[in-house]
């Protein structure tokens, strides 16, 4: 299989050209830099990247052979005006070869990830996909829902469209199958079952309510039910629950009754009826007005877990199928591929892409297109999805263009917005206090893009929320100053609104006055009077206070904003305080671990009591050595 990691696998270098006294791009300039790096190309596999005079990636592009590829952007009469665009940009070129031109697709998509280009059809989709993790590190396995890398050993069961569906199923996996769902440190500190045991939904293997062998039955049920052999777990089922009530122990017939009805659950909410197909994704495509929806359905064992639409950007002048096949190879670098993917057309180089996805997974993978049939209904449902989504997509975005429009008259910014960041703090009388950042632009709220930073300057005084919106603000803007100082990449806000009235935003005013920044546009939002919603009175830079209607559109969204930048800090603050509540003095203690920590807290009572201790009260703390009861005292009096 490829690893895109190997040195053995591909060759790397970078050629450059360097052009004084260029100030908007040119396109000689950039035509001068591609023909430098066709000299040294060879006529073999490979993924090329144009990067501008920063060197910021514009392009990532695969070829079959890179010096015939790569000499087609020096025919600039034959290009698009977007890659004109692009060419005129170009200041070099970075050149990686590889085996084979299934391995630079992979790794064409890999870069497309990482670097994100501007000029390359993305699948711009924040958050990871969700599966559901059978773990296989512990004698009494643990089900649970895993977002992120596999590197916990067990199986995994995915992808799930949403968080939702996988929460909705693991609840009736847990009231099927009573398979255990908490930590292996909450599981060896039981000493009697927890409140899943008496609702029915674990099966209190932590204090022997059920043997070894048995559990391994039940993770065997699940396996099946998972792998798609429900029918099979069904009649098992009811031979249990009639075998049960034969012998007159009707309580147990009645648990065999409601592990039935979570069966029937599961079943009866698929959406779509996709029995018999195994694994399997369907994509659809739908566009309309320069957009683009892709519909995924996620059939895994039969089942219909769940399914998502997706929006790629820069698509525009891409055809159809090219887009279909940009977006797959982008979709299965983080995704494996199921043996079938269903689509509603051909992907362009649908041979080359089946090739590379199945030498990615390292089996045998397929993209059908179907014409007739039960597969055919399954095509035809995405597509009305895929069509209804982007309906919808295009409605929210011609009233949320307008609102932006709007904001900008309001504000009287340049234009829209295309980032908008919203400021609060949260602490209470000072203790773990944070501030907190979300992002939101045309496209809704960039989660993505959230930021939390945990007040720690010693000049800012507890409770002062003066002193902190200046430290969060300062840092934000000091990072920004480092790592996008000319503002071309996009992490530069529009437009600033701060929870608070006339003295936050003086301060923070202050602070980015003092780094040279004058340009970004600062909005305070407080509250009006009595704190009333609908009432907030808006303060600009420039001394103005301003008020809207309390049915306009424009202050329904600042309040989104306004509240979502709350909610988000007042979470942070809730875990950061759960945090230092689980959390003591004595966790800082060398040599001290979980057993002493206890008997030191059994003992004395708390931490403090610990901390004040003399050395003789130490040592009558039972199980506490000599050494150990010194290296505590000297700790905190030495």
């Amino acid at each position: 299989m490829f690893d895109p990691q190997s040195p053995d696998r591909f060759n790397e270098g970078k050629a450059t050209s360097t052009f004084r006294g260029v100030g908007q791009p040119d396109l000689q300039a950039g035509v001068a830099a591609i023909r430098e790096t066709l000299h040294t190309l060879p006529s073999r596999p490979g993924v090329y990247r144009m990067q501008d005079e920063r060197g910021d990636v514009l392009y990532v592009g695969k070829a079959r052979a890179l010096k015939n590829r790569v000499n087609n952007y020096v025919q600039v009469e034959r290009l698009s005006k977007r890659l004109q665009r692009m060419v005129a940009q170009t200041r070099s070129m970075t050149i990686v070869t590889t085996n084979s031109e299934a391995e630079a697709l992979l790794l064409e998509a890999q870069f497309i990830k990482r670097f994100r280009p501007p000029y390359n059809v993305l699948l711009r989709d924040d958050k990871s996909f969700p599966f559901i993790l059978l773990r296989e590190d512990h004698a009494f396995p643990r089900i649970q829902k895993h977002r992120g890398a596999r590197k916990i050993k067990g199986r995994y069961y995915g992808p799930f469209a949403s968080g939702g569906a996988v929460n909705q199923t693991l609840n009736a996996l847990q009231k099927l199958f009573l398979l255990r769902s908490c930590t292996d440190s909450f599981f060896n500190n039981r000493s009697r079952p927890c409140l899943l045991y008496q609702i029915k939904r674990c099966s209190a293997p932590c204090v022997g309510r059920i043997s070894e062998t048995a559990y391994a039955e039940l993770v065997g049920d699940a396996q099946d039910f998972l792998a798609g052999k429900s029918t099979k777990v069904q009649h098992k089922l009811g031979i249990a629950m009639q075998a049960a009530s034969d012998a007159m122990d009707f309580e147990m017939a009645a648990v065999y009754r409601d592990r039935l009805k979570a069966l029937t659950f599961i079943q009866g909410s698929q959406a779509i009826n996709a029995e018999g197909l195994g694994d399997a994704d369907i994509f659809a495509l739908a566009s309309k007005a320069g957009s683009i929806c892709i519909q995924a359905f996620f059939i895994r064992g039969g089942q219909n877990w769940g399914h998502r639409s997706f929006f790629p950007v820069h698509t525009a002048d891409v055809p159809e199928d090219e887009v279909l096949t940009n977006f797959m190879a982008q979709f299965y670098e983080e995704v494996p591929a199921p043996r079938l993917i269903l689509a509603d057309r051909p992907p362009m180089q649908g041979a080359l892409l089946t090739e590379a996805l199945s030498e990615r997974v390292g089996s045998k993978v397929r993209i059908e297109v179907p014409q007739r049939g039960d597969r055919m209904k399954l095509i035809e449902q995405a597509q009305r999805n895929a069509v209804e989504a982007l309906d919808r997509r295009l409605a929210e975005t011609t009233t949320q263009g307008k609102i932006l429009r709007d904001m900008a008259d309001l504000f009287g910014l340049d234009g829209p917005p295309e980032r908008i960041e919203t400021y609060d703090n949260s602490h209470i009388q000072g203790a773990h206090a944070l501030g907190a950042m979300v992002v939101a632009g045309p496209e809704g709220f960039r989660k993505n893009a959230y930021r939390k930073f945990n007040i720690k300057r010693a000049e800012t005084a507890p409770g002062d929320d003066f002193a902190m919106m200046r430290e969060v603000l300062e840092r934000r803007f000091v990072r920004a100053q480092k790592d996008d100082p000319d503002r071309n990449k996009g992490d530069w806000p529009d437009l600033v609104l701060i929870d608070g009235g006339r003295g936050q935003l003086n301060a923070v005013r202050g602070v980015l006055e003092e780094m040279g920044i004058e340009d970004v546009a600062l909005v305070g939002v407080a509250k009006g009077p009595d704190r009333n919603a609908g009432r907030e009175v808006f303060h600009l830079s420039d001394g103005r206070e301003l008020t809207l209607p309390v049915n306009d559109p424009v202050l329904f969204y600042l309040q989104r904003l306004r509240d979502e930048a709350h909610r988000f800090a007042i979470g942070a603050h809730r875990t950061k305080r759960s945090k230092a509540i689980t959390t003591s003095s004595l966790d800082d203690v060398p040599g001290i671990g979980p057993a002493r920590k206890k008997a030191l807290l059994m003992h004395f009572g708390t931490a403090r009591a610990v901390k004040d201790a003399g050395l003789t009260d130490l040592l009558r703390t039972p199980g506490v050595s000599k050494a150990v009861a010194q290296t505590v005292y000297d700790y905190f009096h030495g």
